[in-house]
């Protein structure tokens, strides 16, 4: 048998908590948990946990505090479950460094789903990290020669066009809100959405088969883009 993945529950309703904990326990998870942000952090940094879900409304520090604290020193998978539904709230964890957001109330099926997709990614982009080529579906970045390559043929991309779809095949699976693209590639000098729109519609028109129902670069409405997974 192997060795069990954790993961770290940051939630002080007591229902949920045993809610999530039967889930998890149920496919072979193994869960430990944290009532409070601060307690949270430091069974992130004594525990090594595979993941995290971390509710916002925490008793003693907002979760958005622990998710800043933890990022200081760990690219361990978080995954947002909150009450709080509005895109600005799921702008704000997103480039604050979380992997996802689910909303309460959820499915079973769906943050099992989520939690399998985050843990995927994070071991995927590690590797991707390590042999400088990503691969998806006849999509094929090599990092180190700098060339891009469409079920054989090469792509010729800007060198902006060239940053954005290095930017989204190294987070593949996972949003990237509008802000953290631009002040990747612009940084205090990044302008409006609307230069990144036609960026992202440049590179569609030259790696999509039928760029008005793209398989590669998704949209997600109102908040960014993601790499779809391979």
């Amino acid at each position: 048998m192997g060795i069990k993945e954790k993961i770290l529950v940051v939630e002080d309703d007591k229902a949920q908590t045993a809610f999530i904990t039967v889930i998890l326990t149920h496919r072979d998870y193994e869960v430990i948990h944290a009532g409070a942000g601060e307690m949270a952090i430091h069974m992130a940094a004594s525990h090594a946990p595979d993941l995290i879900l971390l509710d916002l409304g925490l008793p003693d520090i907002d979760g958005m505090d622990v998710l800043k604290r933890i990022r200081e020193w760990s690219d361990v998978p978080i995954i947002i479950v909150s009450v709080r539904q509005s895109e600005h709230d799921k702008v704000n964890a997103l480039d604050g460094g979380a992997n996802d957001y689910v909303t309460k109330p959820f499915g079973s099926d769906e943050l099992l789903a989520r939690i399998r997709a985050a843990i995927r990614i994070h071991r995927r982009s590690a590797s991707v990290r390590k042999e400088n080529v990503f691969s998806n579906r006849g999509l094929v970045i090599d990092y180190e020669k700098r060339v891009v390559t469409s079920d054989g043929a090469p792509v010729k991309l800007t060198p902006t066009e060239y940053k954005i779809i290095v930017l989204l095949s190294q987070n593949a699976g996972k949003v990237l809100t509008h802000d953290h693209i631009r002040s990747h590639l612009w940084g205090p000098y990044a302008g409006e959405n609307q230069t990144l729109r036609v960026n992202i519609a440049n590179i569609r028109r030259k790696i999509e088969k039928d760029p008005s129902n793209p398989k590669y670069i998704v949209t997600e409405t109102g908040v960014g883009y993601r790499m779809a997974e391979l």
